[in-house]
């Protein structure tokens, strides 16, 4: 014969019922069913009160933990999360911690807990890519790499586009610029690199992508825009094809900025330039950074020592150098031919000298067009499979242009 199997709510069910009958005796039912007296007591009350509700277990835990915060830490917690929805427990606390002592004493995880049983957070997963072989090297100081890029299109509520651009300080992370623009392209984004210019100065170098209008497939990458900062001291860097991970910090931005000033879009353009104003303003002046130990971008930035000049300035060569302009259809005279160089270099004066290697070299400033080859057309040097592990965010944009090593006998023209 099996076993029989009781529940705890049938054996309390049964209980009350025998000991509700008229002629039951408190004692002899409790005996019966294995308990006190004051066991007893306790189950009838509660049927009697709450009806079979009353017979499920109840928690032994205390309705206020000894160590529990006041109410006012907790609502000062979630009333800080509420202005700022992408806020984490570390910038929360940074920021609380400014105004309270007791703040800056709360426990990460206790404000998680918070925040997870107000319904407020959700589990992020992690998306962790292969680490970097070549990393670049990392700006210390303001102004020594800016990062440009474009956010990425989307339609506002009355449907018309929308490109954000965006323009940071590598060291810092001081958002310079949002500004929504109508396209992508580059007679729209110089206005903007111009005001920011002349609002911070300029930098010793742009790291952008290889996209348009940073960067064309052109020779040596150089796009108008490009060509108008090298004419202002400013040495374009753009990022491998397909690693935006070497432009990590600025795209980690970009996810920021989504999530506090353009999920959802905007009802109209200039309502999402709002937006992006006031978003700026948090995200510099009170937003807590975790890469700058919890201090904010404008506590760490300064403005360049390099004021935007009234004059461009064309590039200068070495005496031995033999100086081509471009013509008004991209190319340049030499040897009696005409080699096509880059439409983006119309009017622009480059460089042609001969290499150890007698191969004669075409550059813009310190950038590397091509090589002639025999045949009279400007090659490509084979592209390198990886960065020279020298090359990096400071290295890069504080070089110089350098001589030829050994002055060589100039081909005429």
């Amino acid at each position: 014969m099996p076993w029989r199997e009781t529940w705890a709510m049938d054996e309390r069910m049964r209980f009350v019922l025998a000991a509700s009958e008229d002629e039951a005796v408190m004692s002899e039912v409790c005996a019966e069913f294995g308990i006190s007296r004051q066991t007893g007591y306790k189950w009838l009350g509660r049927y009697r009160a709450e009806g079979a509700l009353g017979l499920y277990e109840r928690s032994r835990a205390p309705l206020q933990h000894g160590r529990a915060h006041p109410d006012e830490l907790v609502e000062a917690v979630l009333s800080l999360r509420e202005r700022h929805p992408t806020w984490g427990p570390k910038k929360l606390r940074r920021k609380l911690g400014d105004r309270s002592p007791a703040h800056a004493r709360l426990a990460l995880s206790t404000i998680g807990d918070w925040l997870r049983k107000e319904g407020v957070t959700a589990p992020r997963r992690r998306r962790r890519c292969p680490p970097y072989a070549s990393p670049f090297v990392e700006a210390d100081a303001p102004n020594a790499v800016w990062c440009a890029d474009f956010k990425g299109w989307f339609a506002t509520g009355d449907r018309r586009r929308c490109d954000p651009l965006t323009l940071s300080d590598a060291m810092s992370r001081y958002l310079l610029c949002c500004q929504a623009l109508a396209r992508p392209d580059g007679p729209h984004a110089r206005p903007v690199f111009e005001a920011a210019f002349c609002a911070y100065g300029l930098p010793l170098a742009i790291r952008s992508d290889n996209g348009p209008p940073f960067a064309s497939s052109g020779a040596g990458g150089l796009s108008r825009l490009s060509v108008w900062w090298i004419k202002l001291g400013i040495r374009p860097e753009r990022i491998d094809p397909g690693k935006p991970q070497q432009n990590g910090r600025h795209e980690r931005l970009h996810r920021t900025l989504r999530e506090d000033a353009i999920d959802p879009p905007a009802a109209t353009l200039a309502e999402q330039q709002a937006r992006f104003d006031a978003f700026r303003g948090v995200y510099n002046e009170e937003r807590p950074h975790e890469a700058l130990d919890m201090a904010t971008p404008a506590s760490l930035y300064r403005a360049s020592p390099r004021a935007y000049p009234c004059r461009l300035q064309e590039p200068e060569y070495p005496s031995e150098a033999a100086v081509r302009r471009v013509r008004s259809r991209g190319e340049i005279r030499w040897a009696g031919d005409l080699i096509f160089v880059s439409e983006a270099l119309i009017g622009e004066p480059v460089a042609v000298e001969e290499t150890e290697a007698g191969e004669w070299r075409v550059r813009y400033g310190d950038v590397e067009l091509g090589f002639i080859d025999p045949s009279g057309r400007l090659r490509r040097r084979s592209r390198q499979k990886s960065r020279p592990p020298a090359c990096g965010l400071v290295d890069a944009a504080l070089r110089r242009p350098q001589g030829p090593q050994a002055q060589q006998q100039q081909k005429p023209s």
